[in-house]
C-alpha cells in the first residue's frame, strides 16, 4: 500500500437502504464531509464488487459493500512557522484562536507569511487530515488585521462542512465589542443594510441599495457612554467584509482608528498619539457554535485586550 493511504470499508445496513450513495456512506463514514466523498467518487476512488458503474447519485441497498481509498493528504504549499499562538479550544477537530491585533489571518499578496495560517501549519504539525484532500488547517470565517478576537479554524473535513453550514444560515453566535465616535441614539437598534464594494474605491465596501452586494444585519447596544464616545456591543446576524466598521460609520458613528471609514475627530488626536493607538477599536469578543462533529454548544469570550482598555480609561467620563 502507498505510505498515507488509507482504504475503508464501508457495509450498506438497513437505515441507509435505498438511499444516494454520497449520503450513505457520509452516514456510514462520519469523519468524511459528503462533499468529499462526492469529489472521491468521482475521482474513481470508491469502488464496489457488484457494481461497474459508481456515481453519487445512485441508490444503494442493504448489504451493498464499497471500499473507499482516501489518498494521502496533500501538503499545503506553504511555509510552517512558530508563531506564538492564544489557543482558547483545541480538539481532534477543530481550534479556536484569540487573534491578536496585527496579525494576518491568511497569506495573500503583500503578506505571503507570518500570517495565522502560516503559525497554525505550525502549530497543528501532524493533526490536519486534510480538508478536500488537503492538510491544511481551514479558516471558515475571518476578521480583519487589525481587529483582536476569537475565530474558529477547521482541522477536519468534518468540521469545516459543519461551520461552513452554520456560518451560511447565520447560526454562529457572534458578538463585538467597538469603541466608536460620539453615542448612538437610540441607544439599541438594528442596521439593516446591504454591503458591497465601494464605487468610489473598490478596496472599501459602502452601503448600496437593496438587492447590491450583500444583505447584512448588525445589532447594537451601547454598553457606556464615554468622553465623545461609546463603548458598542455589536451582534453579527450576517458576516459581511467589514460590516461592524461599514454599518457603524452609515449610522454616523465610525470607530475610533479606523484609518479606512473613520476620520479622526477633534479632541481625539492627542489621546490616540500619546497610547499609540493605530487601529480600528474593535474586538471579537465572543463566539458560539454547535460543535459539528460532537453536537456540543460551544461558547467562548475573550477580554477586552490591553489597548482597547488603556483607550477606554482615556475616555471614561
Amino acid at each position: 500500500m502507498v505510505p498515507g493511504v488509507s482504504i475503508i470499508e464501508a457495509i450498506i445496513s438497513q437505515t441507509q437502504d435505498g438511499l444516494r450513495l454520497d449520503r450513505a456512506l457520509a452516514d456510514l463514514l462520519p469523519d468524511l464531509s459528503r462533499e468529499r466523498l462526492k469529489s472521491l467518487i468521482g475521482e474513481g476512488q470508491v469502488a464496489s464488487p457488484n457494481v461497474s458503474k459508481i456515481n453519487a447519485s445512485m441508490k444503494v441497498a442493504v448489504g451493498q459493500s464499497f471500499t473507499v481509498t482516501l489518498p494521502a493528504p496533500v501538503p499545503l504549499d506553504t511555509v510552517a512557522q512558530d508563531i506564538p499562538l492564544t489557543i482558547v479550544h483545541e480538539d481532534a477537530d477543530l481550534i479556536v484562536v484569540d487573534k491578536p491585533a496585527g496579525l494576518v489571518v491568511h497569506p495573500a499578496a503583500g503578506n505571503l507569511d507570518g500570517t495565522l495560517v502560516n503559525a497554525l501549519l505550525h502549530h497543528c504539525q501532524g493533526q490536519l487530515s486534510g480538508i478536500g484532500g488537503v492538510a491544511r488547517p481551514d479558516i471558515v470565517h475571518r476578521i480583519d488585521k487589525d481587529t483582536s478576537g476569537l475565530l474558529v479554524v477547521a482541522k477536519s473535513d468534518k468540521a469545516h462542512e459543519g461551520l461552513a453550514r452554520q456560518f451560511k444560515d447565520h447560526s454562529i453566535d457572534r458578538l463585538y465589542a467597538a469603541i466608536v465616535y460620539g453615542v448612538p441614539v437610540p441607544g439599541t437598534g438594528t442596521v439593516d443594510a446591504w454591503v458591497g464594494r465601494s464605487d468610489a474605491d473598490r478596496k472599501k465596501m459602502a452601503v448600496h441599495r437593496e438587492g447590491r452586494g450583500k444583505h447584512a444585519v448588525t445589532h447594537y447596544r451601547v454598553v457606556e457612554r464615554l468622553q465623545g464616545a461609546a463603548l458598542v456591543e455589536c451582534r453579527l446576524e450576517t458576516g459581511r467584509t467589514h460590516q461592524v466598521r461599514v454599518h457603524m460609520h452609515h449610522i454616523g458613528h465610525p470607530l475610533i482608528g479606523d484609518p479606512v471609514y473613520g476620520r479622526e475627530r477633534k479632541g481625539f488626536k492627542s489621546i490616540l498619539e500619546t497610547l499609540g493607538f493605530k487601529r480600528q477599536a474593535l474586538h471579537a469578543k465572543s463566539l458560539g457554535f454547535i460543535h459539528p462533529v460532537t453536537s456540543e454548544r460551544l461558547m467562548f469570550q475573550s477580554v477586552l485586550p490591553g489597548d482597547m482598555q488603556e483607550l477606554l480609561s482615556q475616555l471614561h467620563v
